[in-house]
């Protein structure tokens, strides 16, 4: 029976997908009698907590009454009051909590104050669930760097295009669709130059269902090339040129004067250096990209260590091709001892289309 409280909660907390970020997803249940009473989750950042809401949203005194959250309620004072402070005043008698809150500002303080107050909490019911759902959230408030996801597109024999360029389309609707649902979900895509100059894409989200978050456009584009009369500059929202040294000071200015910014990194072997990308990123509130590049920006962000999760959709759909590009360029690997590995797989389908998720090791 406590099992579905805490999914009827992290169903919650799924509801503030594309509107909380760098906050996290939590959702919350109040039990009383064995009824539900009072249910919440975090609509927006910066709003009232999952815990505040379930008050608010009570239909009797919650006074005695048993809450599941899933995550650690707050213990300091942020954009709202703690929420452990509100669960005590109250009345509540028994907290379960899906996972402590990996924030060193709360991590084990919020459950302090509950205990310290004479409520029973239980920890860890459906800790996994929860943790894969804020697995941005984890990354960034641990790290002060995003969460980056690199997403690929293929066909059974590895090509993300024919041997003229053609890309459209490798994957299905259904694929595509869902692809935006992950723009939506996370704070900011990431493409290099060449995918801006041949394809001038608008990097935005669309979605049927639901009105889609445009995340922030970062380009990586160390010599600032691509056309002033590009996509990037004519959509609502930010766009980021990552630039170095190698960039004209007048191109910048132009850039600037269309609304983009500009963030200039170190040169590493003469490209963008995506580490201090990622860090200056992570200053600026980004939680989570999705690196949607061509091969050579996969392999780079490879190498740099940069990327958390892979997301590949295979079509099956066979083309050939010696020349045709794959999804991940450069160098490569010499040794398939060397060969980068992913673990936790899962596995999706999309009609006839593939998506097989991993971590990297």
């Amino acid at each position: 029976m406590e099992e579905k409280y805490m999914r009827r909660a992290l169903e919650l907390a799924k509801l503030g997908i594309g509107a909380v970020n760098p906050n996290p997803l939590v959702g919350a249940v109040i039990v009383k009698d064995g009824k539900i009473i009072g249910e919440g989750y975090h609509k927006a950042y910066g709003g009232s907590h999952a815990e505040v809401n379930a008050f608010n949203n009570a239909v009797e005194n919650v006074r005695n009454a048993h809450m599941y959250v899933t995550l650690e309620p707050c213990s300091h004072y942020g954009k709202t009051p703690p929420c452990a402070k509100a669960i005590v005043e109250k009345g509540i008698k028994k907290v379960t909590i899906s996972m402590m809150d990996p924030n060193p500002l709360v991590s084990g303080k919020g459950i302090e104050i509950l205990k310290n107050n004479g409520i029973e909490v239980e920890l860890g019911l459906l800790e996994e669930e929860s943790r894969k759902l804020n697995e941005i959230f984890i990354k960034y408030i641990t790290t002060k760097e995003p969460f980056c996801i690199m997403k690929t597109a293929s066909t059974l024999d590895g090509k993300i295009a024919t041997i003229t360029g053609d890309s459209k389309w490798v994957t299905n609707e259904k694929s595509r669709e869902y692809v935006h649902y992950i723009r939506h979900r996370l704070s900011a895509i990431m493409v290099g130059a060449d995918t801006v100059i041949k394809d001038n894409p608008s990097l935005t989200t669309r979605l049927k269902d639901i009105k889609g978050r445009n995340p922030v456009r970062i380009i990586t584009d160390s010599s600032a090339r691509i056309p002033l009369d590009s996509k990037v500059f004519k959509e609502k929202g930010r766009t980021i040129i990552a630039t170095t040294e190698k960039a004209s000071k007048d191109k910048l200015n132009s850039i600037k004067e269309l609304g983009g910014e500009i963030i200039i990194t170190p040169l590493k072997e003469d490209r963008v250096d995506l580490n201090f990308l990622m860090k200056k990123l992570g200053e600026e509130k980004i939680d989570s990209v999705l690196l949607e590049g061509g091969g050579t920006l996969n392999y780079s962000a490879l190498r740099a260590g940069i990327v958390d999760k892979v997301m590949t959709f295979i079509a099956p759909k066979i083309i050939g091709g010696a020349l045709a590009k794959t999804s991940v360029a450069g160098e490569g690997i010499e040794f398939m001892k060397d060969a980068i590995n992913l673990k936790d797989i899962n596995i999706t389908r999309f009609d006839d289309d593939i998506l097989i998720e991993g971590y990297l090791e």
